[in-house]
């Protein structure tokens, strides 16, 4: 496998599972567990509830359907369930949280492989091809598993196949103050550095007065 830049070459069907179940990794990290975001403090969501509550409202905002039995059911991707709840939103932060050391790992790489490989066979992490609209289709999670065990392992996949060709550096942390967004860097030469524009624009302002002090 090859990465070039970041999309894996000749493979359309692993380009779309990387780069659908990375962007979902990301934004369950950034609503479940980060404590700063744009300069400022914030406090996670505690309850399941509170929990289910962002996770929709995040993938409402990022363009995606709820998941629900169109999505989840045993005729389409295998999966037990038919939605996602209160506690299964709950095991989602437990997730997130050990996702969140992953990005921008740096000079822990061997423990965020060690975190990483934990997490795939915890959760059953195994490719699975179905049946959907005429066509087979390409997963990672086993048959029968939860909704919450597939988004884990299909999560946990996208990202061994980003860091394992060697591009562990586009999982990336937002590098302005206050800030612990993270980001799926897919610039061409990995050169992100921040989460958005404005914490782009606010760091270049912090480091324009730091001058003027100098």
């Amino acid at each position: 496998m090859t990465i070039e830049p970041w999309r894996i070459t000749g493979q359309p069907e692993i380009d779309s599972y990387v780069g659908r179940w990375a962007e979902l990794a990301v934004l369950l990290v950034n609503v479940l567990a980060v404590d700063a975001s744009h300069g400022r403090r914030v406090t996670p969501p505690q309850t399941g509830e509170e929990r289910l509550a962002a996770i929709l409202a995040g993938l409402a905002a990022a363009g995606r359907p709820a998941p629900g039995p169109a999505q989840t059911g045993p005729a389409q991707t295998g999966h037990t369930d038919t939605g996602l709840t209160a506690a299964g939103a709950d095991r989602l932060a437990e997730i997130a949280a050990e996702l969140r050391p992953l990005y921008g790992a740096g000079d822990r790489l061997p423990e965020a492989a060690e975190r990483l490989n934990d997490l795939l066979a915890r959760h059953g992490a195994v490719p699975t091809v179905y049946a959907d609209d005429g066509k087979l289709k390409l997963a990672f999670h086993r048959s029968g598993a939860t909704l919450v065990d597939a988004w884990a392992a299909d999560m946990g996949t996208a990202l061994a196949m980003v860091a394992g060709v060697g591009q562990g550096a586009r999982l990336g942390a937002c590098e302005a103050a206050t800030c612990s967004l993270v980001f799926f860097d897919t610039t061409r030469n990995a050169s992100r550095r921040f989460c958005d524009l404005s914490c782009q624009n606010r760091a270049k302002a912090s480091a324009y007065r730091a001058r003027r002090r100098t």
